[in-house]
């Protein structure tokens, strides 16, 4: 924002700074300046500087601030920011994809020797880095025309740390099939796809991780190392060499120790000698570098630094590498380490030792001189902070004239356009007009107001350079924009199917029942190589599913943990069992079908239109809202305004901003004179509720109610009698809403939040409530029911995946449990005045993990709480943790649902593997509530053996490192934590018997039939040709993904469909070999099969024969067509009803199907179907 540093360049003391740092001689501390005055430093200093910049602040929040400053005020410079990684002695088994991309593209542009601007925290200097030259080498830069061996690149990507995958779904993945390579390297926000023609790039496209289609072209791409713990290759013999040495030199140094350093070290030695990626191998970087690197190290010998609170960064630098050696200490004495590795930290002397003497510039707030920095010069500079207004118009008139009297230049930074708008309207509204200035390079003149895009963190004063800046925040009460998050396009994006099939799966047949799928075999038949399913059943039998009847097959989703009872063949026992289930689903439908219909039927009452009222509660929103919160609010309007009573699902990943939609849709209700009744599973959510309703209502003449056992019984009783009246607008109340004793005057809308979370009881008294009321369910993540009823039709529903702009995805680590990263962890949180959740699922041995964390962290206040505890004393509990009154609250997996404590941004799960995935996903949503990065640890014991399931939930939240992934988990948790019991108890049991998929197909049918609704029956066409037509493993390798292609195949339509298919495969697999050709013919012909009603063709060398369906035909025109273009030779076969031959002497099968294509195609193309038929 050359505007803004432009003014500050030209105040006196800019001057003075100036001629101290082109000098060189000495460091310069400059005092007197706090908040964003340090990022307009740093800006205008980057904007003289013709080296790189590194900024260290004293902790990362501080850090992230600067970030987000610098990347407003220099608009036009990529500013990189270099986050903490975790301590590599704890060897971290996943950690986010965000994380590692922030680091390595830093890393990349130093060690290329780019000038860069970079912005870090001292506790990321701790910790050796890779020498530089690892950087410029592994990091590629690639371009269209290129010439590079594949043999070549794919090596270096290995070296780089990328894993070889079947199909890439993840960042740090690569997939090579033939010619063609795809990439997902950190940082993109879309994988890449090269294709080469010989060792030459002949085409780069970036491709969609749901598709694995490719979307646009790119002329070039620079492809980064996916991890950190690398070194050259030339430095493994002699590395290896030194680690072999020092373990024997500890095993003879300390023999009660032995078999354990053995087991960890020697284990890891192994490793590395196999050349293996494992967690925790960047602590062996000191056995495979000369020298040590440091961040520091990366700049150039002209670089500039400058230091943020210098005291407290030295301060935080010995606490930091104190707390190291304490975990170091601890380690080693268990024989998990050797004495060299605590060489992966740097002591704070040796950082201070790599500070450029005479380039290097302290800020600080205070004039003191901290030791043990050097330090020669000192110079004051005079800023102010800004006052906050807070929407108090008086005082901000008085403000801006004594500004404008002093001839001041006044910018405020209005945020977002949306933002800048409102402020604008509001000064506009108080007699002050600012120039709307979209550009940030514009200079304002003296006494003007200019209102600007952007945010900064805080506002100030510099009365030096007679300038004033104010944040939207000072002008108007909490106007918040979004923070620069930088999430991937393609977050989230690919969750592989539920249903994708693996080697083992349990597997429905609908006509068989269920079996256990033991891959595809390609199996030779008279000549003939076709694929088929193989699935085991009882006792030796075996059933080949022809691939063309893959729709017969369903993955089984049932009960976890639970075996399904493996049918035999031919026996009656399935047909049975498949009769017994539709006969209860019949029943199940009518059920609910009633229930529909009902609601379809009655009349509910119409809302009418917004308000002026509802677009000023609107606009006083203090964030930007999202594009999915928006179309759900659209949505509720719509239901509200309709005459049919709304059940409508809004399934919203938790702090997305669902409590907003809802808060708008009562007051849309309420002012329309209808009550609200908000009901909620816990008390503390009610009250957390009912401060969010209160002060979004505040300023209308709205009565909001609480019910709640925190109130006095003569308040529930007041506020009872107050909504019998009609008095209470909203009502906010846990189950105590339902009791008999609450009566409604004229209940309009009822807003269920966390549904899941009633019992079958209170379901009976919801159901009361519900008659032609208008309801909205809201919930994280929804259970299979409410999902799949959605999906059936039953409900509507609106989905909120994109995360409001200001939250940073949690940073996700999967690790084995460990003492020092537990005291680290909380220690750090701590550090930045945030509390910490510590999950015990065992309420037996709370105790002994609250005391264990005491010893760990004697500092922190800690508390702890299960559900065995009385309701009244854990939720006193609760309110005291949300008021602050401890730091630490370890707790069972009470605290997974609903509460929001933004100052909660640390959380550590014990045994994580022994949670439900759904559990874990709603235990991370409890933290990185605000725009802090929040951490959350999944641990699992030391060296034990997960099992299958465990290790498949560990793996899903690795996946899901990103934010937005909660409804897709719901997909995903069917498949792991089993259906559950989501039909009520007499239904699972069937729903055990058949699989969840058959299961809601045959509830599917019955709704259909009871609706009236005859199935389309799809014409089937039987076709018999003599060629080869199936995809080859040298084609697709892997079996998901070939089974994906033969489905898509089965379900084709339309030619088009076939084209597209054609497109998928030659962009993700290559040129396609014959049998894959032949295969897509045969799919052809059974589209134009179906279009011309042709049931059954029949293909030999020189004759064909086409058979139409019953009810089918062909118009004379057509007929002469078909004549005239055979030259006669295709033509009715006498005494055979809409039978035609063709005969071409010795033409092969294949040739005579491509011919036939051909022949129906023009067909098509050239004559008209309508008219009498003959056939």
């Amino acid at each position: 924002m050359k505007g803004i540093t432009t003014l500050l360049e030209q105040s006196a003391s800019w001057e003075e700074i100036q001629s101290v740092l082109v000098a060189q001689q000495s460091n310069l501390l400059i005092s007197g300046v706090s908040g964003s005055v340090k990022s307009l430093l740093v800006a205008a200093l980057q904007s003289k500087q013709k080296s790189s910049l590194l900024y260290i602040a004293p902790s990362a929040s501080l850090a992230e601030q600067v970030w987000g400053d610098l990347q407003v005020l220099l608009p036009n410079e990529t500013v990189l920011f270099f986050p903490a990684r975790e301590n590599p002695l704890y060897g971290i088994a996943a950690s986010s994809p965000e994380l590692i991309a922030e680091r390595q593209k830093t890393l990349y542009a130093l060690g290329s020797g780019k000038r860069s601007l970079v912005v870090t925290s001292i506790d990321a200097l701790l910790y050796h880095l890779p020498a530089p030259s690892v950087f410029s080498s592994q990091g590629l830069e690639l371009s269209y025309g290129q010439r590079i061996s594949l043999a070549e690149l794919t090596r270096t990507l290995v070296q780089g740390g990328y894993e070889r995958v079947q199909l890439v779904e993840h960042p740090g993945q690569f997939s090579q099939r033939g010619g063609i390579l795809d990439i997902y390297g950190p940082g993109h926000d879309w994988p890449l796809r090269l294709e080469f023609f010989g060792d030459e790039i002949d085409l780069i496209k970036k491709f969609d991780l749901t598709s694995q289609r490719s979307l646009e072209n790119i002329k070039s791409v620079l492809i980064l190392p996916a991890q950190e713990n690398i070194w050259p290759t030339a430095a493994n013999e002699a590395g290896l060499e030194r680690l072999r040495a020092a373990l024997d030199k500890a095993v003879s140094a300390q023999p009660t120790l032995a078999s354990h350093l053995i087991d960890n070290v020697g284990e890891d030695l192994e490793r590395l000698r196999a050349g293996l990626v494992f967690p925790g191998k960047e602590r062996y970087l000191p056995f495979f570098l000369e020298h040590p690197w440091s961040l520091l190290d990366y700049l150039p010998p002209t670089a500039q630094v400058v230091i943020d609170e210098p005291t407290k960064v030295w301060e935080q630098l010995e606490q930091d590498y104190g707390f190291f050696l304490d975990g170091f200490t601890d380690l080693l004495a268990a024989g998990s380490l050797l004495p060299e590795h605590g060489k992966i930290a740097f002591a704070p002397e040796d950082i201070l030792k790599r500070l450029p003497n005479g380039r290097t510039l302290f800020l600080a707030l205070f004039p003191r001189r901290p030791a043990p920095w050097q330090i020669r010069q000192h110079l004051a500079f005079h800023t102010k902070a800004v006052q906050n207004f807070h929407g108090q118009s008086s005082h901000l008139r008085q403000e801006i004239a004594r500004l404008q009297a002093n001839e001041y230049r006044i910018v405020i930074m209005g945020g977002n356009a949306e933002q800048q708008k409102r402020v604008q309207e509001y000064l506009q509204g108080e007699g002050l007009s600012p120039a709307l200035a979209m550009t940030t390079g514009v200079e304002p003149e003296i006494g003007d107001i200019v209102l600007l895009e952007g945010e900064l963190a805080t506002g100030f004063e510099v009365p030096d350079a007679r300038l004033a800046v104010f944040t939207a925040d000072n002008i108007l009460q909490r106007l918040r924009s979004s923070k620069r998050a930088h999430l991937s396009k393609a977050e989230g994006a690919r969750l592989a199917d539920y249903r994708d099939l693996t080697v083992g799966d349990f597997v429905v047949h609908v006509q068989h029942g269920i079996g256990q799928y033991l891959g595809i075999k390609t199996l030779e038949i008279d000549g003939l190589h076709r694929d088929y399913l193989q699935i085991k059943y009882a006792g030796e039998d075996r059933l080949y599913v022809p691939t063309d009847q893959i729709e017969l097959l369903q993955k089984y989703v049932g009960a976890e943990g639970r075996m399904p009872k493996i049918y035999s063949l031919g026996g009656g026992d399935w047909q049975k069992v498949k009769a017994r289930v539709k006969q209860s689903v019949q029943q199940m439908a009518k059920e609910l079908l009633a229930l529909y219909a009902a609601r379809q039927e009655s009349e509910g009452f119409s809302f009418p239109a917004d308000n002026e009222w509802q677009e000023q509660m609107e606009a006083r929103f203090p964030y930007q809202e999202t594009g999915d919160q928006l179309r759900a609010i659209q949505a509720i309007k719509a239901d509200l305004e309709a005459t049919k009573p709304m059940d409508r699902l809004l399934c919203g990943d938790v702090g997305y901003g669902k409590t907003e939609v809802a808060v708008r849709a009562a007051f849309k209700a309420a002012t329309a004179g209808k009550q609200v009744a908000v009901l909620v599973p816990t008390t503390i959510l009610a009250e957390q509720h009912y401060a969010t309703f209160s002060e979004r209502a505040a300023g209308f003449p709205l009565e909001i109610g609480l019910l709640s056992r925190f109130r006095s019984p003569a308040e529930n009783k007041e506020t009872v009698k107050r909504l019998s009246q009609g008095l209470v607008d909203i009502v906010i109340g846990t189950h105590r809403l339902l009791q008999k004793d609450v009566k409604f005057f004229d209940l309009g809308l009822l807003i269920i939040d966390e549904e899941q979370r009633f019992g079958v009881q209170h379901k009976e008294g919801l159901k009361l409530l519900k008659e032609n009321v208008d309801t909205l369910t809201l919930t994280a993540t929804p259970i299979p029911r409410t999902l799949h009823m959605a999906m059936v039709g039953m409900r509507d529903m609106s989905v909120i995946e994109t995360p409001p702009e200001d939250r940073f995805p949690v940073q996700t680590y999967v690790v084995e449990h460990n003492d020092e990263l537990v005291r680290a962890a909380i220690r750090r949180e701590l550090e930045r005045q945030g509390q910490v959740y510590y999950v015990h699922n065992r309420v037996r041995s709370i105790r002994y993990a609250v005391d264990r964390l005491a010893k760990l962290v004697p500092e922190a206040r800690i508390a702890y709480g299960h559900g065995r505890m009385g309701e009244e004393r854990l939720e006193r509990l609760m309110l005291d943790f949300v008021e602050g009154e401890y730091d630490v609250l370890v707790s069972t997996t009470i605290i997974e649902s609903g509460l929001d404590i933004p100052n909660v941004n640390t959380m550590i799960v014990e045994d994580a593997d022994k949670f439900g995935l759904a559990q874990l996903y709603q235990l991370r949503g409890r933290v990185g509530r605000s725009n802090r990065v929040a951490y959350a640890y999944f641990t699992y014991r030391p060296e034990k053996a997960l099992s299958e399931v465990a290790e498949k939930r560990l793996q899903a939240i690795k996946e899901f490192t990103e934010l937005g992934a909660g409804f897709k988990i719901a997909m995903r948790d069917l498949e792991i934590r089993g259906a559950g019991n989501i039909l009520g108890p007499e239904q699972h049991g069937f729903m055990v018997a058949v699989g969840f998929d058959l299961y809601c197909q045959l509830l599917e049918e019955a709704v259909r039939e009871l609706q009236g609704q005859v199935p389309a029956v799809k014409q089937e066409v039987e076709l018999e040709l003599p060629i080869d037509a199936f995809i080859p493993d040298r084609y697709i390798r892997d079996g998901k993904q070939k089974i994906e292609m033969y489905k898509k195949i089965r379900a084709v339509s339309t030619l088009d469909d076939v084209a597209d298919i054609e497109d998928e495969m030659l962009d993700r697999y290559g040129r396609m070999p014959e049998c894959v050709c032949n295969l897509l013919l045969v799919a052809r012909m059974r589209v134009l099969a179906q279009d011309f009603g042709i049931g059954k063709l029949l293909i030999k060398t020189g004759y064909l024969q086409m058979q139409l369906a019953a009810q089918a035909f062909f118009t004379p025109e057509q007929i002469e067509f078909l004549f005239r273009q055979t030259q006669g030779q295709l033509r009715l076969q006498p005494n055979k009803s809409g039978v035609f031959v063709w005969h071409k002497a010795n033409n092969s099968p294949l040739t005579l199907a491509q011919n036939w294509t051909q022949l129906m195609l023009e067909l098509m193309n050239s004559v008209p179907k309508e008219g009498k038929g003959i056939g």
